[in-house]
């Protein structure tokens, strides 16, 4: 555990191991700003001069990490996170975030990262603490800025023939700005894809319900994967969305939500995420190599 200034905040703080670090902040949040291989670059997106202007204030996406309110609603989803967090350490590897109560919400957001002893794995556990006077519907939103030039990469659910399974496999989910003839978008038969283009700047979303439990992003030969739990037959939010995948210009992100909590006052709900960072990852030409490399590495994130 190591103090370290980040994204302009002077204290942040830095856990590692022998393979990767990750750099959490106190200044504002609760927010992770880098997950990198030790000494290498952060994979996490850095956009320390973004801001989106709400009734609540203002809201600065700065990069990396953080946890929202869905089904997105501006300026609930929105609300700012500018202040201080407390926080606390447990051990060597791991640091609890604890943000203040949303004034305007009546929500406490925390975040807790543990790091493994070894290898790349990150442990995160989103919370949500309702202090209001009533009860609210909510699921929980984990949302990751990644680096530009990369693709984020959501699984399709296995092949079945027609004459094997006749029922429907999944939604697959589409906003207003969604063009499904959009360069950026592939629709595949094992995978949905979407990459960064730093020259189209119209916003471009898509949503899916993930029976797979993992999502994962490709930068070169850097495979960053984020495992996140499915409940069958939860209510999930946006039509049945638990990844999601949006992205503008450089700007991209992956999510994965909760199923929707109702939250009576003073009861909390939670969201976990497992991540995993590979190196030299060769994904080759075609969607079938693709398919072949994630099936040999995709066991040791379970």
């Amino acid at each position: 555990m190591e103090k370290v200034s980040s994204l302009g905040l002077p204290n942040c703080y830095r856990l590692s191991n022998e393979t990767v670090e990750v750099v959490v902040a106190t200044d504002v949040g609760p927010r992770v700003l880098a997950y990198g291989f030790r000494g290498g670059e952060n994979v996490f997106g850095e956009v320390p001069e973004a801001l989106v202007t709400t009734a609540f204030g203002d809201f600065k996406p700065r990069g990396g990490h953080r946890l929202w309110t869905a089904p997105e609603v501006n300026p609930r989803s929105y609300a700012p996170d500018n202040s201080p967090v407390e926080f606390e350490f447990v051990g060597e590897s791991k640091v609890r975030l604890i943000g203040p109560v949303e004034p305007h919400t009546g929500v406490q957001k925390v975040i807790s990262v543990t790091l493994d002893a070894e290898g790349s794995g990150v442990t995160v556990r989103h919370r949500l603490l309702n202090h209001g006077s009533w009860a609210i519907d909510v699921s929980l939103w984990a949302l990751t800025i990644l680096r530009a030039g990369g693709e984020a990469v959501l699984p399709q659910e296995p092949f079945r023939s027609w004459g094997n399974y006749l029922a429907p496999a999944r939604p697959l989910v589409l906003w207003h700005y969604t063009d499904l003839t959009d360069a950026r978008l592939t629709l595949g038969r094992k995978f949905v894809r979407v990459r960064t283009d730093d020259a189209a700047e119209d916003p471009l979303k898509i949503g899916a319900l993930n029976k797979q439990g993992w999502a994962a992003y490709l930068r070169g030969s850097t495979l960053y994967v984020k495992r996140h739990p499915y409940e069958e037959g939860a209510t999930y939010p946006d039509y049945g969305s638990n990844v999601e995948a949006f992205t503008a210009g450089p700007f991209i992100e992956l999510e994965s939500l909760s199923p929707v909590r109702r939250l009576e006052p003073g009861a909390t709900a939670s969201h976990e995420e497992r991540w995993h960072l590979f190196r030299d990852f060769d994904a080759g030409a075609t969607e079938d190599s693709l398919a072949d490399a994630l099936a040999r590495i995709l066991p040791e994130t379970e």
